[in-house]
């Protein structure tokens, strides 16, 4: 009688709590662990820029897994344990408080971590960074006591940070050193109608705006010096610069490391034995070498790497995603952005609800929406399936997007 398949997982995220999932669906035998260097069940993470902060919920409101956690799923999870090594010879994960895991099959979904400015000290008093429960509660009890916030850096995490303390009583400012907010993810258009209606809710933004220097005021503010807005006085800062793969695991053990953890289409990295999947990992993409950073990709990913995980051959060719909620705006993107896309369309579907298409001719390669949930659905089907459209169809509000998917792609 042959063993059951041992399967740990590294990382407690979206990516590592789909691949868990998805094994344990692929092989109903196997003995799955899942290791976590957090101190809870895994959570979803967007509300902990938005509900969590404005104490409306609590991490654990919302288990990435359901009710009842990964244990209802037959999955073992093993809290506090940071694996600092991968014995690749003997398959087995060493953690910093000297245990030695033993697996058949490995999957890394280590996820990301948050990129720290020099000027702003990550364990420095009132500066805060926003990626983990731990973060998120620690920002949520200084909030409450604070009147004046400056967020740096105008990405999606700083926004609906903004736009949370705003909503529990914050003088907030925001300064971005690009000239527009969301120059990463939407077009100059959205961006404009996003930054208008922080501005309408009271939020000071200041785009083009360069951090000189930092100071702590004898009162114990912060005090930002600026090259264009001036010095400005915080009680709390917060800083959403980005995050970066952590990949440190991996690159330690010998895997082939690029900004993000390499593997192939599905999720296998050089060694047969590892997986790796979500915010970590570099991919060929349509448009080359890629690595994503969204709860979707994130998800499905590491679906794909525990499906093969556990015997499967499944092939990961999602079209990556993301949203955010900022006030009453849902903002979404789906597909692949172009650097320079042949046609743009705006479709404004109510006066407060719009699209925009970027196309490669006739073929839709990514969208951005506010307010356009239903339509997004429709979105991604046509983007995935490579229909083409005519892009005054796509303009026009008057002609459904389901409706175009049932052209030959």
């Amino acid at each position: 009688m042959s063993l059951a398949r041992r399967i740990v997982i590294v990382g407690a995220g979206p990516a590592g709590v789909g691949a868990a999932l998805a094994a344990r669906q692929q092989d109903r035998a196997a003995d799955i662990l899942l290791v976590s260097d957090e101190r809870c069940e895994p959570y979803e993470k967007p509300p902990l820029s938005k509900a969590v902060l404005t104490g409306k919920a609590v991490p654990q409101d919302a288990p990435i897994a359901g009710p009842g956690g990964v244990a209802k799923h037959g999955i073992t999870l093993k809290l506090e344990a940071r694996c600092t090594g991968i014995d690749r010879a003997a398959r087995m994960v060493e953690t910093e408080a000297g245990e030695r895991i033993p697996y058949d099959v490995l999957v890394l979904a280590t996820g990301s971590i948050n990129r720290t400015l020099p000027l702003f000290p990550a364990r420095q008093p009132r500066i805060h960074y926003l990626r983990i429960e731990a973060e998120a509660l620690a920002l949520r009890e200084e909030l409450r006591k604070s009147r004046a916030l400056v967020v740096v850096g105008a990405g999606l995490i700083g926004l609906e940070v903004a736009s949370s303390a705003v909503e529990i009583g914050l003088k907030t400012r925001v300064i971005e050193i690009a000239p527009r907010i969301l120059a990463r993810v939407c077009d100059e258009e959205t961006s404009s109608f996003i930054a208008a209606r922080h501005r309408a809710a009271g939020v000071d933004i200041s785009v083009a705006t360069m951090v000189t220097g930092v100071r702590t005021l004898a009162d114990g503010r912060i005090a930002i010096e600026t090259d264009k807005a001036g010095t400005l006085s915080a009680d709390i800062v917060v800083v959403g610069a980005g995050v970066m793969p952590d990949d440190r695991l991996a690159k330690a053990s010998g895997l082939p490391v690029q900004d993000g953890i390499i593997v192939d289409e599905h999720c296998r990295t050089s060694d047969p034995a590892i997986l790796a999947a979500g915010d970590s990992t570099r991919f060929a993409g349509p448009h080359g070498p890629v690595r994503l950073e969204n709860w979707r990709h994130a998800q499905e990913h590491g679906a794909v790497a525990g499906r093969n995980a556990a015997g499967g051959n499944a092939v990961y060719n999602t079209a990556p995603s993301f949203w955010s909620e900022q006030y009453d705006l849902y903002i979404q993107g789906v597909g692949w952005p172009l650097a320079q896309p042949t046609v743009r369309v705006h479709r404004q579907v109510s006066p407060n609800a719009m699209l925009r298409f970027d196309l490669d001719g006739r073929v839709l390669r990514y969208a951005s929406g506010i307010n356009a949930q239903r339509e997004i659905a429709a979105v991604r089907r046509l983007i995935e399936r490579r229909i083409e459209i005519d892009p005054g169809d796509l303009a026009d509000p008057a002609k459904p997007l389901a409706a175009m998917l049932k052209a030959r792609a």
